[in-house]
């Protein structure tokens, strides 16, 4: 009995309930449209007077209602109407407007049943209950009997009039039932009519995949940048710090190079988050590139106890911007290994091929025994994020031991680029 009455009047049931009477609300316009009609067609001069006049100007709104449907915001108003109120999942319904034909012959459908039930169900809660409070308090208010509610006259005595706080109940129990299954009803229906489409479920995957893109995009320029500057800062202080009383002009030359690098990670960051903005905000640092910044980053890296030999078969002025801006990063990251294991000399070599091909190898001894980097939590990504740009670019990518070397070679395509 408890599980029945949570069913009928519990909170989900309540809710379904008000959604259906705002169902009946939104009807109304059209119901009135419908008299519009209806009255010249029967000559009737009060439509509402009669409970087939109502019925038949109900029949005409819904069409209307149909046919206006296709106001675009149609679709996220009753979606979001749902999600509140019918206990409906947000992932089953669509978020926004319908885009196709058959979408929005579903809205259509949707709209046209929810003012339809709604209305129903509107009328009932309006005259079901004044109607059976009069039939269970009958009994005990006598002068009732004598009022202008037209009650039948079998109500007057007898077993009816006994009966008649039961038919009551009867009547509240059936308002009741007849709410939560039309409320049922739409919530069953709802994630059919109101669901995503193939076209929906596309368009949200791209929104996605473009923002799970910008995001790995951040994360691979904010590894690259700053994790380049901890790595060279953390080796200078390191060996200012062994020094500090023996080499006063060594650990000075260490705090500038630290003192520098800082500055122009700074730089480099506005830089990337200008990149991840629609357009670059005035006065923002433009992205480091080869032609602009090697031989910066190659000082710097050297300042931080890094032996590093370049050869450059190449004019990096000569190289399209976006290669030459992700070649930078490339080769950053690859310094940056190397910073983690001090000590081993790094060869750089870049070059041009006769097919279009930028060369991109660097090089260092592996030692024997190999000495493996400090462990850092979420490290690891370095070599991750160099795949991602030179897949992005078109271009390949091999990392790993070569004889008694580590090997990074990478060729990006020049054509087609800019």
């Amino acid at each position: 009995m408890t599980g029945v009455l949570r069913l009928l009047f519990g909170g989900r049931a309540r809710r379904r309930w008000i959604h259906l009477i705002l169902g009946g609300a939104l009807a109304m316009p059209y119901v009135f449209v419908g008299s519009v009609v209806v009255g010249p067609l029967t000559g009737a001069d009060d439509v509402f007077g009669s409970l087939a006049l109502q019925l038949g100007s109900f029949a005409v709104g819904l069409p209307l209602a149909a046919a206006t449907s296709v106001f675009p915001l149609t679709r996220p108003l009753e979606s979001a109407a749902v999600r509140a109120l019918c206990g409906v999942e947000g992932d089953a319904l669509a978020h926004g407007p319908a885009r196709t034909r058959a979408a929005r012959g579903r809205t259509a459908a949707w709209f046209t049943l929810h003012l339809g039930l709604g209305g129903v169900i509107s009328g009932m809660s309006l005259s079901v209950p004044p109607f059976a409070l009069v039939l269970i308090v009958l009994p005990v208010f006598a002068s009732i009997h004598d009022s202008p509610l037209a009650l039948p006259g079998f109500l007057h005595h007898g077993w009816a009039l006994a009966l008649s706080p039961v038919a009551g109940l009867a009547m509240l129990l059936a308002l009741a039932a007849c709410a939560a299954g039309c409320g049922a009803l739409l919530a069953r229906w709802a994630p059919a009519l109101l669901g995503p489409t193939p076209e929906d479920r596309l368009a949200a995957a791209e929104a996605r995949a473009a923002d799970l893109a910008v995001r790995n995009r951040l994360a691979r320029e904010l590894h690259d940048c700053v994790g380049h500057a901890l790595s060279a800062v953390t080796l200078q202080a390191s060996a200012a710090r062994r020094v500090l009383d023996s080499d006063p002009e060594f650990v000075r030359e260490a705090l500038a190079a630290i003192e520098d690098t800082t500055r122009r990670t700074v730089g480099e960051l506005d830089a990337v988050l200008g990149v991840l903005r629609d357009g670059d905000a005035p006065g923002t640092a433009p992205a480091p590139t080869l032609a602009a910044d090697l031989d910066g980053l190659l000082s710097r890296t050297r300042a931080a106890g890094q032996r590093v030999t370049a050869t450059l078969g190449t004019d990096p002025a000569a190289l399209p911007p976006l290669v030459s801006r992700e070649a930078y990063r490339i080769v950053q990251e690859g310094l940056s290994n190397a910073l983690r294991h001090a000590g081993r000399p790094v060869a750089l070599t870049l070059a041009t091929t006769a097919d279009g091909h930028l060369e991109l190898t660097m090089e260092n001894p592996l030692g024997s025994p190999p000495a493996a980097p400090a462990p850092r939590p979420g490290g690891g990504h370095g070599l991750r994020g160099i795949a991602d740009r030179v897949r992005l670019l078109g271009g390949t990518a091999e990392a790993g031991p070569a004889g008694e070397r580590w090997r990074l070679h990478v060729r990006l395509p020049l054509k087609g680029t800019v």
